[in-house]
């Protein structure tokens, strides 16, 4: 988030922010409550979902890796992020789709405690993104540079876990038939 919203003001940072946060609050809600239909629908079975999860991660992790601070997606300066990167799959990524629709899958009655459960998690990175400039400030840019190559490489393990788990659940699923 740092990195794409660097050299815009506060202000419209704070505005960005704020409007990620609530389409990835949605995005989120919506797989809470429809996701596990929606893709019954489609044909789409979770072990496609892990491994496109993994496949995108992956590629966002290369760029935390190897671009510079501010040319991760290749944002021109005059334009500002909308719904991808930063509300999908940077809040709403795969692994949270995927993790809710496993959580509905196995205790479906407990969806309001998943909802608030949500809900505070998703609060607590509204925070932490809202306060990130002056982090950002007294940490420095290279710190910023350093962490952001950090988060591309435990990015990178998280990607490879979903592709790999979801090849072991196409393999589950080849042998079942």
């Amino acid at each position: 988030f740092v990195s794409l919203l660097q050299g815009l003001t506060g202000e419209q940072r704070r505005r960005i922010i704020i409007r990620e946060l609530l389409i990835a609050l949605s995005v989120l809600v919506l797989f809470l409550l429809v996701g596990r239909h929606l893709l019954m629908l489609l044909g789409i079975s979770e072990p496609s979902l892990g491994i496109s999860g993994g496949i995108i991660l992956f590629l966002i992790a290369i760029r935390l890796i190897f671009a510079e601070p501010g040319e991760l997606f290749g944002r021109a300066s005059d334009t500002e992020p909308f719904v991808f990167p930063l509300a999908v799959p940077s809040i709403a990524g795969p692994s949270a789709m995927a993790a809710i629709m496993i959580l509905m899958a196995r205790s479906p009655g407990r969806w309001p405690q998943w909802l608030l459960a949500l809900f505070v998690a998703w609060a607590a990175t509204g925070v932490v993104l809202l306060v990130s400039d002056p982090i950002v400030r007294f940490a420095g840019q290279r710190t910023l540079s350093a962490a952001q190559r950090l988060m591309g490489m435990l990015l990178t393990m998280i990607a490879v876990e979903l592709f790999l788990k979801g090849l072991s659940g196409v393999s589950l699923l080849e042998t079942s038939r």
